[in-house]
């Protein structure tokens, strides 16, 4: 999140929101902080793994929003391949 435009507070209010519509898609069970958290760091690797691809979603609240998203799932797909899942 490195526009200018889209401050912390925003950051993590849309990361928030990107990790509670992860947890809902994911089915798991993490609180507020974690959400937050994986909306974040979520968007980070997406927008890394994304790069990688050539893909941009452009910036703006959306495209941090499902970028957050898209990150937070493949966050939370990677920890139940290493658990074992449940």
């Amino acid at each position: 999140m490195n526009d200018p435009q889209i401050g912390w507070i925003a950051a993590i209010i849309v990361g928030g929101l990107a990790g509670w519509l992860a947890e809902m898609f994911m089915k798991t069970g993490t609180g507020i902080l974690m959400n937050i958290t994986l909306g974040i760091v979520g968007a980070a690797l997406a927008n890394f793994l994304l790069g990688l691809l050539g893909v941009s979603l452009g910036g703006g609240w959306i495209g941090y929003l499902v970028t957050g998203f898209v990150g937070a799932c493949v966050i939370i797909f990677a920890w139940r391949a290493i658990r074992g899942g449940r």
